[in-house]
C-alpha cells in the first residue's frame, strides 16, 4: 500500500486540516503528473527547490508542530481541571449521590483525554513518517536538462532529508514524553476506582489502561534503560563502570583461534519477519502482546553446532506482568530450515526431556516448540535481518541487582528474499553463506551499499533492580546516566531501526528517533549538567500537579472499595510504579530513571522488609479504616525506610497469626509508663500563648484610647470585641493543645480560625472607622460653609476687626485669653 493511501487511512477526522499536506508535496516533486508529461519532463530549477523546501520545513512542518503543541497544552490544561474537581470531591465530608456523580464525570473526562492521548501519538508517528517520505522523494528525484523561464538549473543534486532531519530533531512534537501527563491521570484513575467500586471498566476505560502500560502497576523487578554512546566516548564510558564493575565472561565456549581468546564476543542476532513486515508494525505500534522472533548464536556460526531460538513478547497492562518476557529453545543447526517449515518439530529432543525432566517440565517444553512452530507457519515468517555486534558485560559474578552491556560494532543487514531476482539470501536457506562461510567480520566491507547499514554509536543497557533505585550507594548510575557521555533512546530496538533503515520502501511507519540520528549526541560537559538540572526541575514541577491532591485526599473520609473483592486485591490494586517520581528527596536519581525507562524484567515480587509496619502493629482492623485507605492510595513521596514501610509491599503482607497462649496487647510499651515530653514542646506551646496575650494588650490599648473620641466610639467597641476573643481564643488553644501533648495524639496541632477571625475583624474595624469619619468630613459640603474648620466672623463693637470664633472639641470649649 502505497503511503498516500496509508495516510488517509490514519487520519483523524476532526484534526484532518491539521496532518501534513502530502498530496501538495507530491504536486510540488511532479509526482501526480504522467511520466513521458511536458510537467515531469520539465527541468528541475531553484524555483521549484525553494518552493518544495519552503513549503515541506516551513509550512508543513510548523503547521503539525504548532498544532501538536495545542493540543498537548490543551490536555494539560483538562488533566489539571480534573484534578481541580477532584480535590472539590475530596473536601465534601460526606458521602452524597453528587459525590458519586461528580466522581463518573471525572472518569468519564480522564477516558476522553487519555483517547486524546492515544489519537495524539498517532497523529504525530504518521505526520514524522510523512515528511521523511516526502524528503526521500525529493533526494530521489532525477534531476536535469535546460531550465526554462523557470529559474536557474540546479547542476548538483541537493539533498533535504539531512536538512530535515535536523529541524525535526530541535522540534518537541516526535519525543513522546508523555510520561508526566500519564502518571497524573494515573493517579486520579486509581483515585476514582477506589471510591466507586461498583464500577466496571468500560471499553474506553480498557484501552485507556491499555495506554498507561508503561506506568501500570505489576510485580517488575528490574528496569532497563538505553542510551547512544558516541566512539569518542566509549573508552571512557568503559573505565567508568570498570571502577564500579567487574568485565563479565559469559561466554566460556573454546575458541579455535586463539588470538580471540579474551576478546569480547560477537553476537549475531537472525530476526524473522514477513513480506508485510507485520512483527516490525506491531512493535512500531506498540500493540499489546507485540512479538518478535530470533535465532541467536556467539562466534562464528561454522564453530557453533547450536543456537537459540528466542521469542520475545511485550506484554500489556492488563496482564498480571509488566514489560518483556522471552522464550528460548537450544536447536542444532542442521535442524533449522526443517523446524522452520514445519518438517522437523523436535522429536528427539523432546524425548530426551522427557527421559531426564519430570513431566511438567518435558510437557512445558513440548509445549512451546509446538507453539514457536505454529507461530512461524502462522505468520509466514522467515529471516530477514541481522544484527551482528560486539558485546562488553559487567556484572559482579553471582550478584544480578545491576546488569550493564556495551554494545559496539553494531551492523544491520539484509537477510530477506524479497527481490527474487537478486535475494540477499538462498530462498531455500536460513542464513546468508557467503557471511558465515567466509568468517566475514566487521566493517564487513564487500557487501553491497544497500544491504548494510552500520550503526555509528555504540549501545549501552544498564539494568537494575528496583530496590537499588533507592539505594543511596549508587549514585554512580545516576552520575552515568545524566553525564554527557551518554545520549538517552528510550525504546530503541535493533530490529526495529534495522528494517526502518534498510526496507523503508517496504513500511509506512519509522520510529521516532531516526529524526536524531544526523544530530551530534555529542555534549558539553557544562551545558549536560545544566539541562539535567532544567529536567529535574521540570519533574518537579509535574509533581505537584499530583502532590496537591494528594494532600487533600490524605484527610479525606471517604469509602474503600475494591474490584477484586478483597483487601488483598484492593492493596494491590493501589500499588504504585517503583520507578515513579518520588519528591525532592529522590529528585537526585528518579528522574531520570522514569525519563529512560524501557523495558522490565519479569521475576518474583521482592521479599518483604522485616521491620514491621505501624499498620501491622495496629492489627486488620487498621486495613479497613476509609482515612489510612486513602493515605496508602495516594503514599508521601518519601524514601526512607518509614517511607517503604507504609509502601504497597508493606500493604501486600498478611498479618501473621500468633501462637497459642500469646494475645495482643491492649496498649503497647510506648505508651505504658508516665508520658515524658521534652521541654521544648511545653515552652513551644508557652510562647504561642504569650504572642496571642501580646495581640490582646495591643488591641486592648487601642479600645480605650479611642474611647476617648466621641466619633471613635464604634471602632473602640470593635476592637474591644476582637481583643476580648484573641484573649479567650488564645487561653483555649493553649488548653487544647496542652491535652493533645500529654495524651501524646497524633492529630494535627493545627488551629486556623482564631487568626482569621482576628484579621478580618481588623479589616472590618479599619473600615468602619474611616467610612464614619470621612461622613464627618464631608457632612457640610465642604469648604467654610461647612465641615469642622475654623471660620473667621466679625463681632459688633469691635471696630469691624475679625477674630477667631471660639474652638469646640469633643464638647469642651475653648477659648483664647
Amino acid at each position: 500500500m502505497h503511503f498516500g493511501a496509508t495516510l488517509e487511512q490514519s487520519i483523524h477526522p476532526p484534526w484532518r486540516e491539521h496532518y501534513v499536506d502530502y498530496t501538495k508535496l507530491k504536486h510540488l516533486l511532479r509526482e501526480d503528473v504522467a511520466p513521458d508529461s511536458a510537467a515531469a519532463q520539465a527541468p528541475w530549477t531553484e524555483n521549484d527547490e525553494s518552493a518544495f523546501v519552503e513549503e515541506l520545513i516551513n509550512v508543513q512542518l510548523e503547521k503539525v508542530h504548532a498544532f501538536q503543541r495545542k493540543k498537548y497544552n490543551e490536555l494539560q490544561d483538562r488533566t489539571s481541571a480534573c484534578e481541580a474537581r477532584l480535590e472539590e470531591v475530596v473536601r465534601q465530608e460526606e458521602d452524597t449521590p453528587q459525590k458519586d456523580s461528580e466522581m463518573k464525570k471525572c472518569l468519564k473526562e480522564l477516558d476522553g483525554i487519555t483517547e486524546d492521548i492515544e489519537e495524539l501519538e498517532r497523529f504525530a508517528r504518521i505526520n514524522f513518517t510523512g515528511f521523511l517520505k516526502a524528503a526521500k522523494k525529493h533526494d530521489r528525484k532525477e534531476r536535469g536538462g535546460a531550465g526554462k523561464g523557470k529559474g536557474k538549473e540546479i547542476r548538483q543534486d541537493p539533498k533535504v532529508r539531512p536538512i530535515l532531519q535536523v529541524r525535526l530533531a530541535q522540534l518537541e512534537f516526535n519525543k513522546e514524553d508523555y510520561s508526566p501527563l500519564l502518571y497524573r491521570l494515573s493517579t486520579m484513575y486509581d483515585f476514582i476506582r477506589q471510591n466507586l467500586s461498583d464500577e466496571q471498566p468500560t471499553a474506553a476505560t480498557e484501552g485507556a489502561q491499555a495506554r498507561r502500560a508503561s506506568i501500570s502497576v505489576g510485580p517488575k523487578r528490574y528496569s532497563s534503560h538505553k542510551f547512544w554512546v558516541h566512539p569518542d566516548n566509549i573508552l571512557e564510558v568503559k573505565t567508568f563502570i570498570l571502577r564500579r564493575l567487574p568485565v563479565l565472561v559469559y561466554n566460556s565456549q573454546p575458541s579455535k583461534n586463539i588470538d580471540n581468546v579474551g576478546r569480547d564476543p560477537t553476537i549475531t542476532s537472525l530476526y524473522f519477519d514477513n513480506s508485510k513486515f507485520s512483527l516490525y508494525n506491531d512493535k512500531v505500534s506498540k500493540k499489546p502482546d507485540a512479538k518478535s522472533l530470533r535465532l541467536r548464536w556467539y562466534g562464528d556460526l561454522k564453530e557453533n553446532n547450536e543456537v537459540f531460538l528466542e521469542r520475545k513478547t511485550i506484554r500489556s497492562a492488563a496482564d498480571d506482568t509488566e514489560g518483556a518476557s522471552e522464550e528460548r529453545i537450544p536447536i542444532k543447526t542442521k535442524y533449522v530450515n526443517d523446524f522452520i517449515s514445519g518438517k522437523y518439530s523436535m522429536e528427539k529432543q523432546i524425548q530426551k526431556m522427557k527421559d531426564r525432566a519430570p513431566d511438567d517440565v518435558a510437557d512445558k517444553y513440548s509445549s512451546l516448540v509446538d507453539n514457536l512452530q505454529k507461530f512461524i507457519q502462522e505468520q509466514d515468517l522467515e529471516p530477514c535481518l541481522r544484527a551482528c555486534y560486539t558485546r562488553t558485560a559487567f556484572q559482579i559474578p553471582g550478584d544480578d541487582r545491576i546488569r550493564i552491556s556495551l554494545d559496539t560494532n553494531l551492523a544491520l543487514i539484509r537477510e530477506d528474499t524479497l527481490d527474487s531476482q537478486r535475494p540477499c539470501r538462498e530462498p531455500d536457506d536460513w542464513h546468508r553463506h557467503d557471511i558465515d562461510d567466509s568468517g566475514m567480520a566487521y566493517p564487513f566491507s564487500t557487501l553491497r551499499k544497500g544491504e548494510i547499514s552500520r550503526f555509528p554509536y555504540a549501545l549501552l543497557e544498564i539494568n537494575i533492580r528496583d530496590s537499588e533505585l533507592r539505594s543511596r550507594t549508587k549514585s554512580w548510575i545516576h552520575d552515568l546516566m545524566s553525564s554527557h557521555l551518554v545520549h538517552a533512546a528510550p525504546r530503541f530496538s535493533k530490529f526495529v531501526h534495522g528494517v526502518a533503515v534498510l526496507f523503508d520502501d517496504h513500511v509506512n511507519t519509522f520510529p521516532f528517533w531516526l529524526g536524531e540520528m544526523e544530530e551530534d549526541i555529542r555534549k558539553d560537559p557544562k551545558a549536560a549538567w545544566d539541562a539535567e538540572q532544567k529536567r529535574i526541575q521540570k519533574q518537579q514541577d509535574d509533581e505537584t500537579h499530583v502532590g496537591s491532591l494528594r494532600a487533600q485526599v490524605s484527610s479525606f473520609g471517604g469509602r474503600s472499595g475494591s474490584s477484586g473483592g478483597g483487601g488483598g486485591s484492593h492493596r494491590s490494586s493501589t500499588a504504585f510504579p517503583s520507578t515513579s517520581p518520588q519528591g525532592r528527596g529522590t529528585a537526585k536519581i528518579l528522574p531520570s530513571i522514569a525519563a529512560h525507562t524501557t523495558t522490565s524484567v519479569t521475576e518474583a515480587p521482592e521479599a518483604p522488609e522485616t521491620a514491621e509496619s505501624p499498620l501491622d502493629a495496629a492489627g486488620p482492623e487498621a486495613y479497613k479504616k476509609p482515612l489510612e485507605n486513602f493515605r496508602h492510595l495516594f503514599p508521601s513521596f518519601n524514601l526512607s525506610r518509614y517511607g517503604r514501610a507504609h509502601s504497597s509491599n508493606s500493604r501486600r503482607r498478611s498479618i501473621p497469626s500468633l501462637p497459642p497462649g500469646v494475645t495482643k496487647p491492649s496498649q503497647l510499651l510506648m505508651h505504658q509508663g508516665p508520658v515524658r515530653v521534652e521541654a521544648k514542646v511545653w515552652l513551644a506551646n508557652q510562647r504561642t500563648f504569650i504572642k496571642w496575650m501580646h495581640i490582646t494588650v495591643l488591641l486592648a490599648s487601642l479600645a480605650i484610647a479611642l474611647f476617648n473620641s466621641t466619633h471613635a466610639k464604634m471602632a473602640a467597641g470593635i476592637y474591644t470585641g476582637i481583643a476580648v476573643f484573641a484573649g479567650v481564643w488564645g487561653w483555649g488553644v493553649f488548653m487544647w493543645r496542652s491535652k493533645k501533648i500529654e495524651e501524646r495524639s497524633a492529630s494535627s496541632f493545627d488551629a486556623t480560625l482564631g487568626p482569621i477571625v482576628v484579621c478580618v475583624a481588623l479589616a472590618v474595624g479599619l473600615v468602619v472607622q474611616f467610612v464614619v469619619r470621612y461622613r464627618q468630613v464631608t457632612a457640610g459640603g465642604g469648604g467654610n460653609g461647612g465641615g469642622d474648620g475654623p471660620v473667621m466672623t466679625v463681632i459688633p463693637g469691635t471696630g469691624g476687626s475679625s477674630v477667631l470664633p471660639p474652638i469646640v472639641f469633643d464638647g469642651v470649649e475653648w477659648i483664647e485669653l
